[in-house]
């Protein structure tokens, strides 16, 4: 069995750095701590590919001196190492410019408990390598016999992370939690007419095992979606509605939180910058960053800085409520921060988000598609989004509409818009949100995209 990750010896550890370096002279400092076991097997056409399990253990420190700020990582936990680690960090702080607004947050705004949130799954450290390759090749086998068109495949790939993290402030806030992360992708390969392969995949993830699902289903999606590639073509210059499906969308709400990003606006970063409390979307749109919804992804009791998670609505109704801040972003715009920091070892605080969710509509998914002509959206591919003036462009697969039905698949083609009027343009959520990652969306449909092709 794996070595477990265990909380409270982190938390332990964070306290006693936390100690060194206040004794070696920080006026301010915070210890994250992160100990993980990882188990990763792939098969490929029923071979094993790769077996890998590891363990990492690790200390980010960041000290605070005249509001000059040092950060600094080790993976060495020796008390010997550990006290010479905290001066020579504290002493880098004077290479360091000053930064008046360099500063931990204030008591009252800490984190009091930690709440039990169900990210940690019992039964995940029995997953051993021979049960993970079991699992993978049953998935790949069930995509390899759906179809004789099916001729190849990429693997499949079974994970498991475990993982405790500690966090302990001089601002007044120690604590920990543990959690666990499984996941499971089928890719198959199909022969197209034209001598081209055509690649797809389908996964499931999960914080617990009992919530992936049966591998043979997997397979079995992955294939179908392959296959549904076959005799994909180009389509003419148009202007059509878009329907995009929770994979896709997903991407677009990803794209929406960067630029919602307190950081973002005090660097004038962001075409929203000065957009708070005006309408950036549909009315159909609602997006809230939820870290505190059980068994979720993203979820987490406290923040990078040792704040209280809490919910943010970012977008009620489609009016922008708020920017999603941490500590430093706050005190840059003038507010208090949303308990929104984020943070890895060998760095500071900064923005991020937790499940960052486009709430569900009440329309059933297969409605949207309801259009004479339009675009299905299965993938969004390239990096064409200027978050200064909301420019959009991306390389773009999926399928035509016609009638209301997908008549062939469509490929390399490009879809633009500018990405506020993408919002606005929204006409239809589905009822179908993917719960699957931390960026949760439904179905989308814009009444309107430019779609570039032969």
């Amino acid at each position: 069995m794996s070595r477990l990750p265990d909380a409270r010896r982190c938390q332990e550890w964070a306290e006693e750095m936390l100690s060194y370096a206040r004794a070696a002279g920080a006026q301010a400092a915070e210890v994250l701590v992160r100990d993980a076991s990882e188990l990763e097997v792939k098969v490929r056409l029923g071979e094993p590919e790769l077996i890998k399990e590891a363990g990492s253990r690790a200390l980010g420190l960041r000290v605070l001196r005249d509001h000059r700020v040092a950060v600094t990582y080790t993976s060495d936990f020796a008390p010997a190492s550990m006290r010479p680690f905290a001066r020579e960090s504290v002493e880098l702080c004077e290479l360091a410019e000053p930064d008046p607004l360099a500063d931990l947050p204030e008591l009252h705004e800490m984190a009091r408990e930690v709440l039990d949130l169900y990210l940690w799954d019992e039964t995940a450290p029995s997953l051993d390598a021979a049960r993970a390759l079991h699992l993978a090749r049953q998935g790949e086998q069930a995509a390899l016999q759906l179809d004789h068109r099916v001729t190849n495949s990429e693997g499949a790939v079974m994970g498991r992370v475990m993982g405790a993290t500690a966090f302990a402030s001089s601002a007044g806030f120690s604590g920990g939690y543990r959690g666990t992360s499984l996941s499971l992708v089928v890719a198959p390969v199909c022969d197209d007419a034209d001598g081209k392969k055509r690649n797809g995949h389908y996964w499931t993830a999960s914080r617990f095992i009992s919530g992936l699902l049966d591998p043979e289903a997997v397979g079995l999606e992955a294939a179908r979606r392959t296959l549904a590639k076959l005799g994909s073509r180009k389509v003419a210059t148009c202007q059509v509605p878009a329907v995009f499906a929770p994979e896709a969308a997903r991407t677009l709400l990803g794209q929406l939180a960067a630029v919602v990003s307190g950081g973002a606006v005090w660097r004038k970063s962001s075409y929203l910058a000065a957009r708070e409390g005006t309408v950036v979307a549909s009315p159909l749109v609602t997006v809230v960053d939820h870290p505190l919804l059980p068994r979720a992804p993203g979820s987490r009791p406290f923040d990078g800085e040792g704040l209280a998670a809490r919910p943010n609505v970012v977008v009620s109704q489609g009016v922008l409520r708020t920017f999603l801040c941490d500590v430093y972003s706050a005190r840059k715009l003038g507010r208090r921060s949303t308990g929104s920091a984020g943070r890895g070892l060998g760095g500071g605080p900064q923005v991020s988000t937790s499940n960052f969710v486009l709430l569900a509509g009440k329309t059933e998914a297969a409605e949207l598609e309801r259009v004479s002509q339009g675009l299905y959206v299965t993938d969004l591919m390239g990096f064409g989004f200027n978050p200064v003036t909301g420019d959009w462009s991306q390389g773009a697969n999926g399928f035509w509409i016609d009638n209301g039905s997908r008549v062939h698949p469509v490929s390399e083609i490009t879809i633009s818009i500018n990405f506020d009027d993408l919002w606005k343009s929204i006409d239809g959520v589905g009822d179908d949100l993917d719960t699957r990652s931390s960026v949760q969306s439904p179905t989308l449909r814009v009444s309107r995209i430019t779609v570039a092709g032969r």
